[in-house]
């Protein structure tokens, strides 16, 4: 019996290239747009300066974005992700985090004031707490 050829695994597209900084951002700014973020906002959920926010909003893109950042954004997309699962109508999960949230993660105020404390960990906090109630974590 002879043996069956091991499939060649596709290459799996590297995240520190130009073309992924860019797509990256593309979709953080979309996500902005949706989440009506002011340009603060933007800066503070990236971690980096107001002159850095707008020259990648504006499509001046690094060649490589740095650590931090990608788990910024990785946090972003999951609670973008998370929350359209949890609200099967897009203006719902969209407006879901300029909401008073009475969980004590919160405190009464809303999920954007959690993750606008400048630290990866509120975004972590708050993409932990939507994959708890989703299920996703014990």
């Amino acid at each position: 019996m002879a043996a069956r050829p091991h499939p060649t695994p596709s290459p799996v597209p590297a995240l520190d290239t130009p073309a992924a900084s860019a797509a990256a951002l593309r979709t953080f700014f979309k996500i902005a747009r949706v989440w009506d973020l002011s340009t603060a906002e933007e800066q503070r959920l990236l971690g980096v300066q107001r002159s850095t926010a707008y020259a990648w909003r504006g499509g001046n893109f690094p060649a490589r974005l740095d650590a931090d950042t990608l788990e910024r954004l990785s946090y972003v997309f999951g609670i973008y992700s998370a929350l359209q699962v949890l609200f099967p109508v897009a203006e719902r999960a969209d407006a879901w985090i300029r909401k008073p949230n009475t969980a004590p993660l919160f405190g009464g105020d809303s999920a954007l004031a959690r993750m606008l404390g400048g630290r990866v960990a509120d975004l972590f906090e708050v993409r932990h707490y939507l994959d708890a109630v989703r299920g996703g974590v014990s």
